[in-house]
Parts: structure tokens; C-alpha cells; sequence
């Protein structure tokens, strides 16, 4: 199954986003492997290139990982986080160019959809969200 990871500056708010993704995801009684990377080392505001890439490695299952930032800097410690990989799991993670809560649903639902989606739809599915309109 591919993997999530959500990275926000809040850690309150990738655990949130990942309950709310695990709770409408789940199949079969199968967990989703989805993990948040929330805040900085010492607990406050912002991001941690170690959390990213800690929750990354608990993310793998083997065919890939989908990774959701909510702001500028968090797409860098992503970014960093996937450098420290040693491959083949660097080139299974990607960074997916979405909003992190609708990009996060929609990420879920497609990755626990069946056994055969791929690393490239699930992202796909994730910033397809970008195209939901609220009104």
C-alpha cells in the first residue's frame, strides 16, 4: 500500500489531518500508513527535516510514499528529508503539489481504494484536489 506523510508547521494539525484521513480511508479493517511531521524539534511552530524523514521511513510499506506539506518551508524540509534517503526509497517518495487536508483525503481514499494503485495516481488523485471548488 502507498504511504502518507503530512507535514504541517502545527503538530496538532498533521495528527488531525492524519486521524481524519485514517478514519474515511480505512478498508477491510486495514490501517492506512499514514504518519504526521508536525512541528519543529523542540515542539513549537514549524518544521523538522528529521521528523519528515522519520515518518517517512514509517510510511513505506514498499511502493512508495506520498508526502503533503502545508507551507513554503515545509515543502523544503520535505525536500531535505528526501535527500537523506538512501534509494530505492528515495526515488518511491514524492511530493505532492496539492492542499495538504483535500490533497491528504483525497491521497487516502485512493490508496485504500484497491491493490493496485500506484505511486503515480495516488499523487495524481491528491492534486487533482486542487481543482475543488467550495461554493
Amino acid at each position: 500500500m502507498i504511504g502518507i506523510v503530512v507535514v504541517s508547521h502545527s503538530s496538532k494539525v498533521a495528527e488531525g489531518i492524519c486521524d481524519m484521513v485514517q478514519q474515511i480511508s480505512s478498508r477491510d479493517g486495514e490501517k492506512l500508513p499514514i504518519y504526521p511531521a508536525g512541528g519543529n524539534a523542540q515542539g513549537g511552530l514549524g518544521t523538522d527535516p528529521q521528523r519528515v524523514l522519520e515518518a517517512i521511513k514509517k510510511a513505506d510499506q514498499g511502493e512508495g510514499v506520498v508526502v503533503l506539506a502545508d507551507l513554503g518551508s515545509a515543502v523544503i524540509s520535505s525536500q531535505a528529508a528526501i535527500s537523506m534517503l538512501d534509494e530505492p526509497l528515495r526515488s518511491r517518495v514524492k511530493i505532492a503539489d496539492a492542499p495538504v487536508l483535500e490533497g491528504a483525503i483525497g491521497a487516502g481514499v485512493e490508496a485504500a481504494s484497491d491493490d493496485v494503485s500506484s505511486l503515480d495516481l495516488v499523487v495524481s488523485t491528491a492534486e487533482g484536489s486542487r481543482q475543488l471548488h467550495k461554493k
